[in-house]
């Protein structure tokens, strides 16, 4: 067993293909799959299972597979701390934001850092609150941003930066001159939801809680899974939402949306720094970390 086949056998994994693996690694196909056979003659049992076009991990190779990703990402530390011990910052970084940050807020501070650091590249991974802080857990992501707190004893937060979240509705709606609107109005309106996973509506849904409403009250049937759906949903009249500011700037400035507040209600967030306080991070992470906290 050596890195090169563990760095295969995690590309057949997370390509779920032998092909696709090999495109992704540039070797041909059977000099992919000899690798693999190498390492299921080393621990003498099938590690993977070709069910038809998908391959998977067998639970032998499942667990393999979980201690190659911690033995790669070793080998990829080890690797950048001797250059940054030299004075030679490089290697890679894998970083992750929900929708907001990945958007309007990590793309402003990889360029600088990018700048200053040319030789190290970056891997910029978006979903919503919930997929970033399960990947960070596997070991996918080392750093992630995203607009909700978390209670997993395994995920370690921090506070970044502030957003200003609001109330959206088009220009022509009939609240389009107000600045502001009482929640029981709200519960009269058709409300467009964000999906479960979704930081933005976890923070609704608790700054709710905090105000003594019940979420139950809201008239929301159609829920959108991205940040670009709702905004078009507002725009052709499906509802009204709570949005970041950030994403809407643009709309806003031209005159497409209006951004009001709800009395009563606090919308004001944070957006956390989130890292897994069980794995170490690399000094690239580290220094990404500090490039941040300087840039907000």
């Amino acid at each position: 067993m050596d890195l090169w086949q563990l760095n295969i056998f995690v590309a057949v994994v997370e390509n779920k293909s032998f092909s696709k693996a090999s495109e992704a690694i540039n070797l041909s196909q059977p000099t992919v799959s000899s690798h693999i056979k190498e390492l299921e003659d080393y621990f003498k049992c099938r590690l993977l299972d070709r069910l038809g076009k998908i391959t998977e991990p067998t639970k032998a190779g499942d667990i393999l597979y979980q201690h190659a990703k911690k033995i790669l990402s070793l080998k990829d530390q080890a690797e950048t701390a001797m250059h940054d011990f030299l004075g030679r910052a490089k290697g890679s970084l894998v970083i992750g934001g929900s929708t907001i940050p990945s958007g309007y807020i990590l793309p402003k501070i990889i360029g600088p850092f990018s700048r200053e650091f040319p030789d190290i590249r970056i891997e910029l991974f978006s979903g919503d609150t919930t997929q970033i802080i399960e990947e960070i857990k596997k070991g996918s992501i080392e750093v992630g941003l995203v607009g909700a707190k978390t209670d997993d004893p395994q995920i370690f937060q921090e506070e970044f930066v502030t957003d200003d979240m609001r109330l959206i509705v088009p220009s022509g709606h009939k609240w389009a001159n107000r600045s502001a609107v009482g929640f029981q109005e709200l519960l009269k309106e058709t409300l467009i939801a964000r999906e479960k996973g979704s930081g933005t509506w976890q923070s609704i849904l608790k700054s709710m809680a905090r105000a003594g409403f019940d979420p139950k009250t809201l008239h929301a049937p159609v829920t959108m899974g991205n940040t670009v759906s709702v905004i078009q949903g507002i725009l052709h009249q499906v509802g009204v939402s709570i949005l970041s500011t950030l994403a809407v700037q643009d709309d806003i400035n031209s005159g497409r949306l209006k951004a009001l507040t709800v009395t009563g209600l606090d919308l004001n967030r944070f957006f956390y720094l989130t890292i897994s306080p069980k794995r170490a991070l690399s000094p690239i992470g580290q220094k990404f970390m500090e490039f941040a906290r300087l840039a907000r």
